[in-house]
C-alpha cells in the first residue's frame, strides 16, 4: 500500500499529519523534510530574545518522537529532486519514493535584497530555527557588551515583532523601511502612527522612506548606506522584507504557480492527487476575486483540517474566512483584519479613539466594512468588530511571523 507523503515537517506539514490521523490511523504516512524535523513555534522566533531562550529551548519535539506519535516515518535531512504526478513518485537524495496522495507544505523562503557592499553577504535572515540559533550565536560574538547595535531592514510584521523584541533585551535597534510608516502594507495609517510612536519610545531608531543599498565592513563593525545619503553603524544587520513562497518542489512536478503554488477550493494543485497548503501554497479566494497567498497561522489550520478530511475520502473545501492578525509588538499590541485586496482602491480607513484605544475600520466603495484594526489590542473589543464583520472567530491564533 503506497503511502500518503508529505513533504515538509513545519506547522503546515505536521498539522495536516495531525489532523490525517484523527480520521484515519491505519493509511502509511510518510514525512520528508530537509531539515532536522524537530517541533518548534514559528511565531516565537521574533518574540524570544527579551525571554532569553535558546533554539534548543524552542524545541518542543525531535522528529523521532513526531513518528512515534503519528505512527509515521519521518525521513530527515532529505531533499526533493523532482516529482512526477504520472508515476506518483518523488525522487530525493535518499531514493525514489512512491505515494497516492502527496501534500506539499515547504513553506517560504526569504527574499534577498539586492544589496552592495563588501559585507552584503553577512546580512542575516531568521526564517527556522537554525537560522535563529546562528543569528543568537552571532549576536553573542559580535560585541563585547550585552548590548549590540541591530540595523533591521524592514518595517513591516517580521521587522516590528524582532525591533520591539530586540530592544526589550537591551539591544540598540535602528529600523529601516522605504515606507513613510511601520506595518505600512496591513495597517490602517491610525495604527501604524502609533505603532512608530510606541516603537521610538521603545528607543527604538525608526529610518523610514528609504532602503538601504550597502553593507561595508569597518573597523567597529558594519556601515548600512542608506538611499537617502545617510549611514547607520551596526554589529549586525537583519534582513525582515518578507517571504516569497518556496517553488523548487512545485517546479520539480511542473504544477503551476503564481506567486505560490496555486491550488483549488480543496487545496489540490494542478496535477491530480498533489495538495500544497501554508506559505508555499496560493488559495482561492472568493472575498478577493482571484488567488492569494496567505502567510498566517489561521488560514493555514483550515487548510490543514480541509485537506486532511479529503485525503481520509470526504472532499472537503477550505473554507477560508478573514481572521484576526494578532501583532506580537508588546510596546502596541493591535489585532488585523486586512481589508480584501481588491477593496483597498476604492475605499477608505475611517478611525476614532476610545479611551485610549484606536479602532480603524475600512469600508468600501459601498459603505460596508470589509476589515479593521484595534490597538492598544483588547479581546473583547475584537470580538464586537468581528461581530460586525459577520464572522466567528474559533480560536486565539497568532500571526505568521517567520
Amino acid at each position: 500500500m503506497k503511502p500518503i507523503l508529505i513533504v515538509g515537517a513545519g506547522l503546515a506539514g505536521y498539522t495536516v499529519a495531525r489532523e490525517l490521523r484523527k480520521l484515519d490511523k491505519i493509511s502509511p504516512l510518510l514525512i520528508v523534510t530537509a531539515d532536522s524535523g524537530g517541533v518548534y513555534s514559528k511565531p516565537m522566533l521574533s518574540n524570544a530574545f527579551a525571554q532569553g531562550k535558546s533554539a534548543q529551548q524552542l524545541l518542543s519535539q525531535r522528529a523521532e518522537q513526531m513518528a512515534t506519535q503519528l505512527g509515521a516515518t519521518v525521513l530527515t535531512a532529505t531533499r526533493v529532486l523532482g516529482v512526477d504526478g504520472g508515476r506518483k513518485t518523488v525522487s530525493t537524495t535518499g531514493g525514489v519514493l512512491e505515494y497516492e496522495k502527496l501534500v506539499i507544505a515547504v513553506g517560504a523562503a526569504p527574499i534577498r535584497l539586492p544589496l552592495g557592499g563588501d559585507a552584503a553577504d553577512q546580512v542575516l535572515a531568521v526564517n527556522h530555527l537554525d537560522d535563529y540559533a546562528i543569528f543568537r550565536s552571532r549576536l553573542a560574538g559580535k560585541s563585547g557588551t550585552a548590548t549590540s547595535r541591530i540595523a533591521i531592514l524592514g518595517a513591516g510584521l517580521i521587522g516590528c515583532e524582532f525591533a520591539d523584541d530586540l530592544a526589550g533585551a537591551g539591544h540598540l535597534v535602528t529600523l529601516v523601511d522605504p515606507n513613510p510608516l511601520p506595518l505600512a502594507a496591513i495597517a490602517p495609517p491610525a495604527l501604524s502612527q502609533g505603532l512608530a510612536a510606541a516603537l521610538t519610545a521603545r528607543g527604538i531608531t525608526l529610518r523610514l522612506a528609504t532602503t538601504a543599498s550597502q553593507i561595508n565592513k569597518a573597523i567597529d563593525g558594519l556601515e548600512v548606506h542608506l538611499a537617502d545619503h545617510s549611514m547607520v553603524k551596526a554589529d549586525l544587520v537583519l534582513s525582515a522584507v518578507g517571504l516569497r513562497p518556496e517553488l523548487t518542489v512545485a517546479k520539480a512536478g511542473n504544477l503551476a504557480t503564481g506567486r505560490g503554488i496555486l491550488v483549488d477550493a480543496f487545496g489540490q494543485t494542478s496535477v491530480r492527487d498533489i495538495y500544497a497548503l501554508g506559505d508555499c501554497a496560493e488559495y482561492t479566494c472568493e472575498l478577493d476575486g482571484g488567488t492569494r497567498t496567505l502567510p498566517y497561522i489561521a488560514p493555514l489550520m483550515t487548510a490543514a483540517r480541509a485537506i486532511a478530511r479529503t485525503l481520509s475520502g470526504t472532499a472537503t473545501m477550505i473554507d477560508l474566512k478573514p481572521a484576526p492578525v494578532i501583532v506580537k509588538t508588546p510596546c502596541y499590541l493591535m489585532a488585523l483584519v486586512p481589508p480584501p485586496l481588491h477593496a483597498i482602491a476604492s475605499g477608505e480607513w475611517r478611525s476614532a479613539s476610545y479611551d485610549g484605544t484606536i479602532v480603524s475600520r475600512f469600508y468600501d466603495e459601498h459603505g460596508i466594512m470589509v476589515g479593521f484594526g484595534v490597538a492598544p489590542h483588547e479581546p473583547n473589543i475584537r470580538q464586537k468588530l468581528l461581530a460586525e464583520l459577520g464572522m466567528k472567530c474559533a480560536s486565539e491564533l497568532p500571526a505568521r511571523s517567520v
